[in-house]
């Protein structure tokens, strides 16, 4: 367990998971695969040529903790609009690009830190060596980020579909072109939008591989089954030892990308970053209006980064103690509530003013968090 001295802030126990240990690389100032923590990413969804939206995106999304940003290049106005972006932002850029290897070379130029490319549709071999060339040149590495929605046709030929094993061995095709270049900086992705799918191809790449591999389910959808999709399907392979990049794909601002990724790793203990809120889904004996409460609190702990458990219940009699290894949380009742630390009651309250207290506590947390930080570095 980790703690800061004088909080008695302690965050629970998980069920280890043993990393497979692949080979490193470094996207800017990041280090992933080896024994690098697992990443989390996102991609922006401004056009990337409207360069103060973009940089104004990252910067929310560098709040809430993306790494690692990729940004589409659709055309050379994007891939030049690099060189302004990357000053600005604090995190490793990479650019996202398909069809046109040209646009690949550019973005390097412009500063990319990072390429994926699709092997689908990227072109011929001597392009992909046009690309590898220029990416050697300035030490950035490629994610070859296979798509089941864009595989090479004799490959769908060969398997009859866009199954697990044809975009296992596009994995293998390309990494062995971009090998026979001399470029081995790669990283591998394999995404299809069903987790069987997924999570079979990351498998079977992993047991014939140590290139480092993001995980991800491709269009995942919106909140709900964007959700669940990804929680299945990475959770699956991270519980594994697989992984070394997450991004969770939502049809929604990209921050709340960040925000379930990160929520993928704290359940599986991987990593802990900010809080981990429990709550009661209420019954009949719930006399507070909960679901408001969570959702506020919930919404002011967003940005906190203290590895704390907080508990919001609904019942006064039960709530401190099924609460019992919560750091601190509220329990209402009929008129009043409690506030309390690691399941014992610090303070009885009005009900009214449960919320507020409770708010004040965590920014109280947060800020002796910060402290403990500095006084570490």
């Amino acid at each position: 367990m980790n703690s800061f001295d004088g909080s008695g802030i302690l965050p629970g126990m998980y069920f280890p998971v043993n990393r497979k240990k692949t080979a490193q690389i470094r996207i800017g100032n990041v280090s992933v695969g080896g024994a690098a923590l697992v990443t989390v990413q996102s991609m922006t969804n401004t056009r990337t040529d409207d360069v103060d939206a973009t940089v104004a995106q990252i910067k929310r999304l560098e709040t809430a903790g993306c790494e690692i940003v990729r940004v589409a290049v659709p055309d050379e106005v994007s891939a030049w609009a690099i060189r302004k972006i990357k000053p600005a932002i604090s995190i490793p850029l990479i650019a996202d690009i398909h069809f046109n290897y040209r646009l690949a070379i550019a973005s390097v130029e412009a500063g990319a830190d990072g390429l994926r490319i699709n092997p689908g549709n990227i072109g011929s071999s001597r392009k992909i060596k046009a690309v590898a060339d220029c990416a050697r040149d300035a030490n950035v590495p490629i994610r070859v980020g296979v798509n089941s929605g864009s595989l090479e046709k004799d490959i769908l030929e060969k398997y009859q579909g866009a199954t697990a094993e044809a975009m296992v061995e596009s994995a293998l095709r390309n990494v062995d072109i971009l090998g026979s270049f001399d470029f081995d900086s790669i990283k591998v992705s394999l995404k299809a939008s069903d987790v069987p799918r997924t999570v079979e191809a990351y498998r079977l790449f992993s047991s014939k591989s140590d290139i480092p591999v993001h995980l991800g389910v491709t269009e995942a959808g919106g909140l709900f089954p964007g959700v669940v999709k990804s929680s299945l399907g990475i959770g699956m392979l991270l519980a594994e030892g697989i992984g070394d990049t997450i991004r969770v794909s939502l049809t929604r601002d990209p921050v709340e990308e960040v925000r379930v990724g990160y929520e993928i790793l704290k359940a599986l203990g991987i990593r802990h970053r900010g809080p981990d809120i429990i709550s009661c889904p209420t019954c009949g004996r719930c006399n507070i209006d909960l679901f408001d409460i969570a959702e506020t609190v919930e919404k002011r702990v967003a940005t906190m980064t203290a590895p704390i458990k907080i508990a919001v219940m609904g019942c006064v009699v039960n709530g401190p103690g099924e609460a019992r290894e919560a750091d601190v949380g509220i329990a209402g009742g009929d008129g009043k509530g409690v506030l309390f630390r690691k399941g014992e009651v610090k303070q009885t309250l009005p009900q009214e003013e449960l919320t507020r207290v409770l708010l004040q506590e965590l920014d109280d947390i947060e800020i002796a968090y910060q402290k403990h930080k500095e006084s570490k570095t």
